[in-house]
């Protein structure tokens, strides 16, 4: 048929005429009526402290430089209490406390579902991102963002289905954070290192240059007749085929990224909303993708894992938050007020928490100092908003220390088919056949949790 008729066929279906068979992105109906149509994932890489965040332990400041009544499973050695250094306060109707560090997230808390009982499976980074990305700690698996294009397809056929903007470079695993793994490749995630101010250093190669658009489109005309014939000969392979859409892809970008990227089209006092720095940026870029029908965003948070506060956390906690704080609380108003909020899901939090304790000096993870806090999976907290979601809710408790999620525990599992619910998915049929067997975000665990449903 020709890139051209390609091409024909992305313009058709935004409008609603085409056929689903011609691009793998094109908008699919979800298993049930969904609450959520897309997806911003607010990622605190390196495990914000839930203590000093969204679960106030006033025990724990009682026992302040003592050691705690528990056997801690700990990574490292740990020592005596540390108390958080940030005061709690009770926000909205609902009056549920949070730290000073999140006081303009926290004027929307009556959107807010915070899950104080969240868990993963072990205090590493490396596998706990995977956990959290991808559902697996070890095994190279679709990340969440990967399947929910999978499921739900995009609703702009100029702009990526997932977008993954991380400042200053990839975190560790890399791309593996929002890989495809087995499904078709056009369901990977696009990097972006938003860093970059100039939206040609954002893009690579986002103008061409060197030719005009007809001479673009005669170039592509050409390779795919020749990318077809070859692809023919060897029984439609997938790889083939996931980059023959991504050469489109790059072509249709040129007319639409440019302008989804540029800020400067904003109002100055929407802008002014969401601060300046990196952060301000990038959550605003994600609020004008998802207006622009991106599926999936996910906003990382630094350089590294800028959260992993192993040392002087009242210093390195408050300049973290203060660089996101602002932002986050503008997204949430911004999105209420455009009439988003209530078909976006907007995800906070990390790959797991810290621990109630100070961590002693240990070679290698700070800087032989008494005043951070170790890696710690056992009990943290995330929250999610809008899309479905129970606002002003607090949903299940860490002990009274904050080191592990003592009642109604939610696993990453459990949150995975939550999400996935809000979509409008049985997690349990979302699936895609490989090797011999129909896998999935949640693998074999999982369950819904219902009562953060609103």
């Amino acid at each position: 048929m020709g890139i051209g008729a390609l091409a024909l066929s992305n313009i058709m279906a935004s409008a609603g005429q085409a056929a689903a068979s011609f691009n793998p992105l094109t908008p699919k109906a979800p298993h049930f009526p969904a609450k959520a149509r897309r997806v911003i994932h607010l990622f605190m890489n390196g495990g914000p402290s839930q203590v000093d965040t969204f679960d106030p332990k006033p025990a724990l400041t009682k026992y302040h430089g003592k050691p705690l009544p528990l056997d801690l499973k700990t990574e490292r050695k740990t020592g005596a209490a540390l108390g958080s250094p940030f005061k709690f306060q009770k926000y909205g109707r609902s009056g549920i406390e949070v730290s000073e560090l999140f006081k303009n997230t926290a004027q929307s808390i009556d959107d807010i579902c915070v899950i104080r009982s969240m868990h993963a499976d072990v205090p590493n980074h490396e596998p706990s991102l995977m956990l959290m990305n991808c559902g697996d700690a070890r095994q190279i698996r679709p990340s969440m963002g990967s399947w929910v294009t999978y499921g739900l397809g995009s609703e702009n056929l100029n702009l990526p289905g997932y977008i993954s903007m991380c400042p200053g470079g990839m975190p560790i695993q890399e791309s593996q954070n929002w890989q495809a793994g087995f499904l078709p490749g056009a369901f990977q995630g696009t990097y972006l290192d938003t860093k970059n101010t100039d939206v040609e250093k954002l893009i690579e190669n986002i103008r061409n240059t060197s030719m005009t658009s007809r001479e673009q489109r005669q170039q592509l005309d050409l390779l795919l007749a020749l990318n077809e014939r070859h692809k023919q000969r060897r029984q439609q392979d997938a790889q083939l085929e996931a980059r023959i859409q991504s050469f489109e892809l790059a072509y249709r970008m040129q007319m639409e990224a440019a302008d989804a990227f540029d800020i400067s089209k904003e109002p100055a006092h929407i802008r002014a909303m969401y601060g300046e720095g990196v952060q301000g940026r990038q959550i605003l870029i994600a609020r004008r993708l998802i207006e622009r029908g991106v599926r999936f965003v996910q906003v990382w948070h630094g350089e590294g894992q800028p959260w992993d506060s192993h040392d002087d956390i009242a210093i390195n906690h408050r300049r973290l938050a203060g660089e996101c704080d602002q932002a986050i609380g503008a997204l949430l108003r911004d999105l209420k007020q455009r009439g988003l909020l209530d078909e976006t899901l907007v995800i906070w939090g990390g790959e797991f928490g810290r621990t109630p304790v100070v961590e002693l000096p240990t070679p290698g993870a700070n800087a032989g100092k008494t005043n951070g806090r170790d890696h710690n999976h056992h009990g943290f907290s995330m929250w999610l908003a809008g899309g479905g979601v129970k606002g002003g809710h607090v949903h299940g408790a860490t002990d009274e220390f904050g080191f592990k999620a003592a009642e109604k525990p939610v696993h990453i599992h459990d949150l995975h088919a939550t999400i996935l619910h809000l979509l409008g998915f049985d997690h349990e049929k979302l699936t895609h056949r490989y090797a011999g067997r129909d896998f999935r975000l949640t693998d074999v665990h999982g369950n819904v949790v219902r009562e953060i449903l609103a």
